[in-house]
Parts: C-alpha cells; sequence; structure tokens
C-alpha cells in the first residue's frame, strides 16, 4: 500500500496579540483553524498559502518565513497531513469579497481564547503553530523550491 499524505500550507499571521484565524464548518461542527489548504497540481508551496489566505479570509498575505514543517495523522479517520506553516503579514483586506467554503468566517483571536476552546480547534497543529511563531521560529522561504523542470535525457 502506498502512504500518502494530504500535503497543505497554512499561513500564520499575527497582529498585535492577536492572530488571523478562520471558523469553518467541518461535518457539523465549528472549528478554528490557521488559514489553510491543500497545494494545487503545479503550484508552489508559497504560492498555495497566499491563494488559500485570500480565498478564506479575503485577507492579501505576504509570505515573510517558514516557520516548520508538520506531519500529523489524525486519529479519526487515520489520515496524515502534511502541513507547511508560513509566518507572514496581511496587507489590504477585500471586505466584500465571499470565503470559500468551508469557511464561514474569519477572526481575529487571542491564544488564549483558542486555548480556552480545545474541542473547537480543527487539530492541535493550530496551537503548535501559534506556539513555534511566538517562541520565534523563522527559517528561509528559500528552504522551499519548486521545481517545474524537465528531467535530463540519460546518456546511453
Amino acid at each position: 500500500m502506498i502512504w500518502r499524505p494530504d500535503l497543505a500550507a497554512a499561513a500564520i499571521v499575527q497582529q498585535g496579540n492577536r492572530f488571523l484565524i478562520v471558523e469553518e464548518r467541518i461535518r457539523g461542527a465549528l472549528l478554528f483553524n490557521q488559514p489553510a489548504g491543500h497545494v494545487d497540481d503545479g503550484e508552489s508551496i508559497v504560492d498555495a498559502v497566499v491563494r488559500e489566505t485570500l480565498e478564506e479570509t479575503a485577507w492579501h498575505f505576504v509570505p515573510r518565513a517558514l516557520l516548520g514543517i508538520y506531519l500529523w495523522r489524525n486519529p479519526a479517520n487515520g489520515q496524515s497531513i502534511l502541513r507547511v506553516a508560513i509566518s507572514g503579514d496581511v496587507t489590504t483586506h477585500e471586505a466584500g469579497r465571499k470565503l470559500d467554503q468551508p469557511v464561514i468566517a474569519a477572526h481575529w483571536m487571542e491564544r488564549e481564547a483558542l486555548l480556552a476552546q480545545p474541542a473547537k480547534l480543527r487539530s492541535p497543529l493550530v496551537m503548535r503553530c501559534i506556539d513555534d511563531h511566538l517562541a520565534g521560529m523563522r527559517h528561509d522561504l528559500s528552504a522551499l523550491n519548486y521545481l517545474d523542470i524537465q528531467p535530463i535525457a540519460q546518456i546511453a
């Protein structure tokens, strides 16, 4: 059997003591998460996090640093997620933009407000990324490379 984790990109955005969080309806439950989503075929991880942040929050995201790469297996369904978390800033907001499903709203929330509602966190990755961000973890974005090149012909 071939094991294939889902590849997701997540934006970690802090303004003052609040973080950009999406509220989404997953299997009937309202849950909190960072703006995040799957990397599309032919898309770089950095492009994916910029796109997902705009689609889920209506904020334009500017990536600044690689926060970390997290592999997590969901015990509820056995699915593994490989999350690439990127710290950055937001610039302009498109207030009238319709948010992608399953997001119902974007919020600016304090860490303590999220900690007070552990059952509403989509996964443990939410708090882990916030805590790593607050701890100052940062890596250069140049570590993330997207190569859309043709293979070199083999010499016979």
